[in-house]
């Protein structure tokens, strides 16, 4: 059988990771499993080679530790300065990363990757000071050792018993474009440390019986040597996958277990993981879904077990499909660059392997440079794999539609009858054969071929002689009945095939479709209590079965949301949903975690950050079904998402308001410590001339004292007053005392205040007829209307003027207050009535040196608590003036009465 000619695309995801580093430096690591291995000495001396072919190399820091050899390779070579940076009153010199973007070289030589720097520094970590040097274009070398390594560091400890804190994530090491081990063997290393080349002397002996022992530099180098190897093969597949190169390249052992639905798997995912350890290699486990196939539950079930298995072994998993399963599995194994596969011995028969039907045949007739390893079947099963396929589907059919295909067959014979009545003919094998297609279509290939037979059989006894019996006579309609079965069979199957396929794209429409409401009802909910609630009732609608979601609440996990509502989960259930929470595993029905509660609980995370539980109920006797719950699983990684996605909304509101908390506080301090100082200081000053000297004054100046205390105390009165407002304002406690209050007196009362306040611009009350009264109350509208008047005294000049009039029509009644000042810039008037908004020269607001800036935010308040609205507009005339109308809806006073 010919090879697939597919052509060979290159992998999205290493495209993308090429170009990611596109305009990015390169970085090369040299590697050694202990300090004094020769790591620097390596890299000065590969830079003098780069150096000596015209490149641009600089040392941005180099640690010598006192070694003779390592310093003369610096000479000649330029050196960065070092930064200097106080840290507990002593000067530490680190590496000046500013001064080396500044420089920027071709190659920059930055020595100790995993080093701590001083705090104070830009980054707390030189391999962040190396990652933005990469950024800026700049390639960077640097040394390593093994034991740096966030992954091992565990390993190393056990070890070592030495537990090192200096330590870089293994996903940065995995970012070098370029590894490279520098080797000693560890007799070699104790020779030099006892020469000294490492260390002084005090300092090497101390080394020696401590970390620089022989077995441990034997471990350390065992783990260089293999994060070396794991590297580079990792290169190795990044870069065939980037440029679609089919393997295997057999640089280094990888084994691919093929599953499925038969009694096989397991036995191969073990042998597979057997082969993996003794050739210390990746293993991958994949399974292969037949395009359109609609395997029964049992079946899904079995494979679902194999992959699980295999996931626990260690192994990473896979899900295909394709029409033709041997060219798919060939076609990933290379891309994966596979050197061996694992599958199962097929039970299909010796006419199946004779004829090379079999899977494994037709993997070895394609396959010449992969090695295949057959694993015997293990189980007591009998019956042909395609024999219990066909039983399967017969019992997976209910009685009625095997009634049906009886009906079918009946029909096709009252037809035939009837034909024959009137047009005698000699093909009404196509009538019967309707019958099997309409058996197919209805029912599926069971009752299909159910009805292939039983039409065989009517065809033979109602229509060829001698009729009414099972007899044949000619040997020719023997074998044109045999063909009609035969066709017939073939017909049923491929009619039930295209129905079972429609059926299961039609119900992977339905999913995607419910997964898409799913998560289009999720990104429009803002809390995460909404999206518990949205989460548990689509995953009741998508499972149909009860559904329970848990989030934490202080350090339990609080039932948030149920479908259909339930108010609790007793205590097995609650204990299922904790463990699943606290471990990232599912627990519950059918685990390995308390099977015997009905609940099922998947854990609810993204990344290390866990958002709660969802738990899902079922029967006692009912297996999940595997397509369900792998839609139950989307549904929870959706919900996820969508619970990050509110914590993270709720955190940055938080940040935002207590950013906003901050701010007013500091501007309320700021200008309480301001507006009060002066009144108070001018009360305090009066009040000590009256009590010091009010006996030598007049009875005029003890007058005018007591006049400004007076005033002053009115002015601190105003500004408490305005504070407490806001705050009622604010909290939602403002009570309105509403009655029917003419404007026009609050406007008369309001110019007498200003006046008496020494106001010195023209205040003028135009009142025009017919303006009615409003409904409000009317203290709180003295003080907004206070308020305006207030602050145009306060931003206009002595010798401006000051309008109040009304109007009114059908709809409002508007109170206007004008002014011919200086008016409003435009780029202020949108905040004008925003809390603690302060005027300028040329922009008022509210109460400028006077007050804290809440006169408009006061406004605003109170007439939003009457259901009217307050409006700023600047200029009014002539490029100057302010206006602020005050807007109240009418309501007839016999209304009211009523």
């Amino acid at each position: 059988m010919p090879v697939s000619t597919v052509t060979a695309r290159a992998s999205p995801d290493a495209l993308l990771a090429l170009a990611s580093k596109e305009g990015r430096g390169r970085l090369k690591i040299f590697v050694g499993a202990a300090p004094g291995v020769g790591k620097t000495y390596a890299m000065l001396s590969a830079a003098r080679s780069e150096i000596a072919g015209g490149r641009d190399v600089v040392a941005g820091l180099i640690e010598t530790h006192g070694r003779r050899e390592t310093e003369q390779m610096l000479e000649g070579l330029e050196v960065l300065p070092r930064s200097p940076i106080v840290y507990r009153n002593r000067v530490m010199r680190e590496f000046d990363l500013d001064g080396a973007l500044k420089r920027k070289p071709a190659l920059l030589l930055v020595d100790e990757y995993a080093h701590t720097n001083v705090p104070g520094s830009r980054h707390p970590k030189r391999w962040q000071d190396i990652d933005e040097l990469l950024a800026a274009g700049i390639d960077v070398w640097t040394t390593l050792n093994i034991q740096h390594l966030e992954g091992l560091n565990d390993l190393v400890l056990k070890i070592s018993k030495i537990r090192v804190r200096e330590t870089v994530p293994d996903k940065v090491f995995d970012r070098a474009d370029e590894i490279v081990l520098v080797d000693l063997p560890p007799d070699e290393l104790l020779k030099r440390l006892a020469e000294g080349k490492v260390y002084v002397q005090d300092t090497a002996a101390r080394a020696v019986e401590s970390f620089f022992k022989p077995q441990n530099l034997t471990a350390l180098r065992e783990l260089a040597l293999r994060r070396a190897a794991e590297r580079v093969d990792a290169a190795l597949v990044e870069r065939m996958q980037a440029q679609a190169i089919e393997g295997p390249w057999a640089a280094g052992e990888r084994i691919l277990a093929c599953v499925g639905a038969d009694a096989a798997s397991p036995g191969v995912v073990r042998t597979a993981k057997r082969l993996a350890d003794l050739m210390d290699a990746p293993w991958i486990a994949v399974t292969v879904e037949r395009s359109g196939s609609n395997p029964d539950t049992a079946a899904r079930k079995r494979t679902d077990d194999a992959l699980k298995l295999a996931e626990s072994l260690g192994a990473e998993i896979h899900t295909l499909t394709a029409a033709d399963i041997p060219d798919e599995l060939l076609r990933f194994a290379r891309f994966e660059n596979v050197t061996q596969l694992v599958i199962g011995r097929s039970r299909g028969g010796p006419l199946r392997h004779l004829t090379g039907r079999a899977l494994p045949d037709r993997l070895m007739q394609r396959s010449t440079d992969i090695a295949i390893h057959l694993v015997p079947v293990q189980t007591n099963e009998t019956a042909p794999r395609r024999t219990r396929s066909l039983i399967a589907r017969l019992n997976a059919s209910s009685p009625a539609h095997f009634l049906y295909a009886s009906v079918a067959v009946a029909g096709a014979v009252i037809v035939g009858k009837l034909t024959n009545a009137f047009v005698p003919t000699t093909s009404l094998s196509v009538v019967f054969l309707m019958a099997v297609l309409f058996s197919a279509v209805k029912s599926g290939v069971g009752p299909a071929i159910f009805a292939s037979v039983l039409s065989f059989l009517a065809y033979n006894f109602f229509f060829i002689a001698p009729l009414y019996t099972f007899t044949i006579a000619e040997p020719y309609e023997l074998l044109a009945l045999i063909m009609y079965l035969v066709v017939a069979v073939v017909a049923a199957t491929l009619a039930g095939r295209l129905r079972d396929q429609a059926r299961v794209s039609a119900a992977r429409v339905r999913a995607m479709r419910r997964l898409y409401e799913f998560t289009r009802r999720l990104s429009g909910l803002a809390t995460m209590d909404d999206i518990a609630e949205g989460a548990a009732s689509e995953t009741h609608a998508s499972m149909g079965r009860p559904v329970v979601v848990l989030l934490p609440r202080a350090d339990d996990l609080i039932l948030t949301a149920a479908w259909p509502p339930d108010d609790s989960l007793d205590e097995a259930a609650m204990t299922a949903a904790r463990w699943a929470h606290q471990h990232n595993e599912a627990a519950g029905f059918e685990t390995g975690t308390l099977p015997i509660v009905p609940w099922r609980f998947l854990p609810v995370r993204t990344g290390e950050v866990g958002y709660g539980v969802i738990g899902v109920r079922y029967d006692k006797d009912a297996a999940p079904d595997p397509e369900l719950q792998a839609l139950l699983d989307t549904l929870t990684e959706q919900t996820a998402a969508a619970l990050q996605r509110a914590a993270l909304t709720r955190d940055m509101v938080s940040a935002r308001t207590a950013t906003e908390t901050e701010r007013v506080r500091n501007t309320l301090l700021a200008s309480i410590s301001h507006d009060f100082r002066t009144p108070l200081a001018s009360i305090l000053g009066s009040a000590t001339s009256l009590s010091t000297y009010g006996d030598q004054m007049d009875e005029a100046a003890r007058r005018d004292l007591l006049v400004n205390i007076r005033e002053e105390a009115e002015g601190l009165d105003e500004m408490v007053r305005n504070l407490l407002s806001i705050t009622r304002i604010e909290s939602g406690a403002l009570e309105l005392r509403r009655d029917w209050v003419d404007l026009r007196e609050i406007a008369a009362r309001v110019i007498g205040t200003a006046r008496r306040r020494g106001a010195q611009q023209s205040l003028e009350l135009h009142w025009p007829e017919g303006i009615p009264l409003i409904e409000a109350d009317a203290t709180l509208i003295e003080q907004a209307l206070g308020n305006l008047v207030g602050n145009a005294v306060t931003y206009t000049p002595p010798s401006a003027h000051i309008v109040i009039d009304a109007e009114a029509d059908s709809a409002a009644v508007r109170l206007r207050v004008t002014d011919d000042g200086p008016g409003i810039a435009p780029e202020a008037l949108p905040r004008i009535f925003e809390r603690f908004a302060r005027g300028t020269e040329t922009a008022p607001s509210s109460d400028r040196g006077q007050g804290v800036g809440l006169g408009l935010a006061i406004a605003r308040g109170i007439m939003e608590a009457h259901g009217g609205r307050i409006d700023a507009i600047s200029p009014v005339q002539a490029g100057r003036g302010t206006r602020f109308v005050l807007s109240f809806k009418v309501k007839p006073q016999e209304t009211q009465d009523t």
